[in-house]
C-alpha cells in the first residue's frame, strides 16, 4: 500500500479566503452584503416593543462577520431581499440598523479611550520607575525588586497594547465605524449588482457627508 503522508497533506492546504470575498462580495469597490428574510422578525427582535426595537441578534451576527471578511476599505451596502416587509417595516428596519451599528460604534470607542488611558497611564508609570531605579540604585536589592517587578509589569502592558491589543482595537473600530456608515437596500429578488462609477461616487459622498456631520 502507498504511504501517504496525510497530516502534512493538510497543514500544506492554503485557503482561498481573497478568491471567496471577492466572489460573493465585492462589486467595484463595494462590499454588499446580501440577505434574504422571510419575515419582520428575521431584523427585528421579537422581544422588541414599539419606538424601542433593536436587531435580531442573529442578523446583526450575521452581518457583523460577513463584513469582518471583506477589505476595510470598503463601504458596506446592505442587500435586504424579500417582498414581506411593508413601508413602514422598511424604513423602521433601514433607521434600527442604522442606530443599533452606531451604538455598537459607541461601545467600541468607550473600549478604545479606556485603553488610551491605560496606555498614557503605563507610559509615565514606566519613565517613573525608571527614575525610581535609577536614583535608588545605591539601596539593597529588596525594596529594588519590587521597582523591578513595577517596571517590567508596565513596560509588557506597553507591549501588548502597541502590538497586540492596540491592533485589535484598531481593527474593530475600523468595522464599527464601517458599520455605522452601512447603506441598506431593499428588493424582492437578488440580483447581482454592477455599480457605476456615478453611484460608487454618490455613495462615498454620502459617507463622507454623514462622518463629517458626526465631527460637529
Amino acid at each position: 500500500m502507498l504511504r501517504r503522508n496525510i497530516l502534512k497533506l493538510f497543514e500544506s492546504r492554503k485557503s482561498r479566503l481573497d478568491y471567496r470575498v471577492k466572489r460573493d462580495y465585492i462589486r467595484n469597490g463595494i462590499a454588499r452584503i446580501p440577505c434574504r428574510i422571510s419575515g419582520y422578525s428575521d431584523v427585528i427582535s421579537s422581544y422588541s416593543v414599539k419606538d424601542y426595537e433593536t436587531l435580531n441578534p442573529d442578523f446583526f451576527d450575521y452581518v457583523r462577520t460577513a463584513a469582518e471578511v471583506t477589505p476595510p476599505d470598503c463601504p458596506i451596502v446592505l442587500n435586504i431581499i424579500g417582498s414581506c416587509l411593508s413601508q413602514d417595516e422598511k424604513n423602521i428596519i433601514e433607521e434600527i440598523i442604522r442606530d443599533d451599528f452606531a451604538y455598537d460604534l459607541g461601545l467600541v470607542e468607550m473600549e478604545e479611550r479606556r485603553h488610551k488611558l491605560t496606555f498614557i497611564l503605563m507610559f509615565f508609570g514606566l519613565l517613573i520607575s525608571w527614575v525610581l531605579l535609577w536614583v535608588t540604585e545605591a539601596l539593597p536589592e529588596e525594596p529594588r525588586e519590587l521597582l523591578f517587578i513595577l517596571f517590567w509589569f508596565m513596560g509588557e502592558t506597553l507591549c501588548d497594547y502597541i502590538f497586540l491589543t492596540g491592533y485589535d482595537i484598531r481593527r474593530d473600530r475600523r468595522l464599527a465605524g464601517r458599520l455605522a456608515s452601512i447603506r441598506v437596500i431593499f428588493s424582492e429578488t437578488y440580483d447581482d449588482p454592477d455599480y457605476t462609477e456615478s453611484e460608487v461616487n454618490k455613495l462615498y459622498t454620502e459617507i463622507e457627508r454623514d462622518v463629517k456631520e458626526t465631527l460637529e
